[in-house]
């Protein structure tokens, strides 16, 4: 078993069970205690489990891990998935960037293209943008989350509707192994079915640390999107989802 393979049983293992104890963890897997230490460590900085004292839980379902601490989990790997996501959208487009570190990454991998009319929820995008003279930016109404500077509401929604752009470029908190799309807020979730519906194609931005990840809103299914774009291949489960429902799948290159 590779570390890779070990790491997603582990995931895997404190899902189903809600937690899992270093010994249980080193019996079950025939490694060392230090080694298995090592995995719930690095699993923990990623975002995947939550470290508690003698082994690993999982992370609140209800309740988002702050936004400057999801800055900087899995930069690297969102900087590939971002580029990856850049590569696929020709010039003078529109789209939709709603809410996420992942999203604000593509912004600033876009900076390169030419002609682009986007529209966001996200206070974040408009300010990596607005300097752009060939973009037309155009940022919804409503409430803004001081949180994250997320824009979320009626008002937001009713805003989004008003458009059909070319790509709706979305992230995502969690994603089940039925294949669905799991959030924390309530509100943003219908923002971004609003994103959804009115896309001709829907991009989803998604590290490897959101698949198995719980949260408490449903905000839809994979088979509603086009394309994944993440870092590292998905569960076999999800695999299968994807051909499936005939979505295309985009590995970042490290």
């Amino acid at each position: 078993m590779t570390q890779q393979d070990r790491h997603d049983a582990i995931v895997t293992l404190v899902k189903r069970q809600g937690y899992a104890s270093i010994e249980q963890l080193t019996q079950h897997f025939s490694v060392t205690p230090q080694t298995i230490r090592r995995d719930l460590n690095q699993l923990a900085d990623e975002g995947a489990i939550k470290r508690v004292h003698g082994g690993a839980g999982l992370e609140s379902s209800t309740v988002n891990t702050a936004y400057h601490t999801r800055k900087t989990l899995n930069a690297d790997a969102k900087q590939h998935i971002a580029e990856c996501v850049a590569s696929q959208i020709p010039d003078s487009a529109s789209l939709f960037i709603n809410i996420g570190t992942s999203n604000e990454m593509v912004a600033e991998a876009l900076r390169d293209h030419r002609g682009l009319e986007v529209i966001t929820n996200n206070l974040n995008v408009a300010a990596i943008l607005q300097h752009k003279e060939d973009f037309n930016v155009i940022i919804a109404g409503g409430q803004v989350r001081s949180r994250d500077g997320g824009i979320i509401g009626e008002a937001t929604i009713d805003f989004i509707n008003q458009f059909k752009v070319d790509y709706g470029i979305i992230g995502i908190s969690g994603i089940d192994d039925d294949g669905s799309l799991l959030e924390f807020d309530y509100q943003e979730v219908r923002v971004a079915q609003a994103i959804i519906s009115n896309s001709r194609q829907v991009f989803l931005t998604a590290d490897h640390s959101k698949f198995h990840r719980n949260a408490v809103v449903r905000q839809g299914n994979i088979a509603q999107i086009d394309a994944l774009f993440t870092d590292r291949q998905p569960p076999d489960g999800i695999l299968r989802l994807l051909r499936e429902h005939d979505v295309t799948l985009h590995i970042a290159d490290a």
